[in-house]
């Protein structure tokens, strides 16, 4: 897609195309239809960042459809995110895959050379929320970003958050993932000097009520430069680091 916009502008600025006659090529079919679904094909040429495939609920034969749409108009690099092992399985057999099953993430095309203006640091509270932070540190190396893992450094012990400090510190973006009582985004938030996302995840006893607890810690918390995301949302917190990662100023 970014080919043909480029070829559409060479066109215009060699004049052998009219600025009106360029707006409306780029204008049309901004998506495809496919019965099944709409595929957004601007979206990288409005976002920055193509669509992503939201794996959970759809046939993998709705995937490769979605897939062959995407590689037809020159997305050479897909993310697939809440992908099953079997869905993936059938969807190597046309399309590969690199399979994360933890994550439970799938990438077409592998990972581009990092081109954001820092680090990405990824924290949890514990090793039950490493599954989320996957999901979390894959998008954001899949849009270009270098992701530091920083894994099982929860209030319970300190100390271990406290091991880090030259990570914390010198993170441009700092996503921090925790169940239970979800205090480690307040901790991060009241060390770094820069943006924490907080995420909190369904890991908990019954009375973190599948991570509502943690949710409401984290909206509550007293530092300031914490923004949160939906429960278990992965997904939300890397693609905001990455557009924090990657910001310029705009004059």
């Amino acid at each position: 897609m970014n080919n043909e916009i480029r070829r559409i502008l060479e066109a215009v600025r060699s004049g052998g195309m009219s600025v009106d006659d360029a707006l409306l090529k780029i204008k049309k079919e901004p998506f495809e239809d496919i019965g099944f679904a709409k595929v957004d094909l601007h979206r990288k040429i409005r976002q920055g960042a193509a669509e992503v495939v939201y794996g959970a609920g759809k046939t993998p034969e709705q995937i490769i459809g979605i897939l062959d749409v995407m590689k037809s108009h020159g997305q050479d690099r897909v993310l697939i995110t809440r992908l099953s092992a079997e869905s993936a399985e059938r969807v190597a057999e046309a399309h590969p895959v690199d399979y994360y099953r933890e994550a439970r993430v799938g990438i077409i095309g592998g990972f581009p050379k990092p081109d954001g203006i820092g680090r990405i640091v990824v924290a949890t509270g514990g090793t039950s929320d490493i599954p989320v932070a996957e999901e979390a540190a894959l998008t954001a190396q899949v849009l270009g970003n270098e992701a530091v893992r920083l894994y099982d450094v929860g209030v319970a012990g300190l100390h271990r958050t406290l091991a880090h400090l030259d990570d914390i510190m010198g993170a441009s973006v700092i996503i921090a993932i925790a169940g239970m009582e979800g205090a480690l985004a307040s901790v991060i938030g009241g060390l770094a000097d820069c943006p924490v996302i907080a995420v909190p995840t369904s890991v908990g006893y019954g009375a973190s009520f599948g991570g509502l607890s943690a949710l409401l810690s984290m909206l509550n918390s007293c530092a300031s430069g914490v923004s949160v995301v939906n429960i278990d949302n992965g997904f939300g917190a890397g693609y905001l680091a990455s557009m924090i990662n990657h910001m310029d100023a705009k004059r």
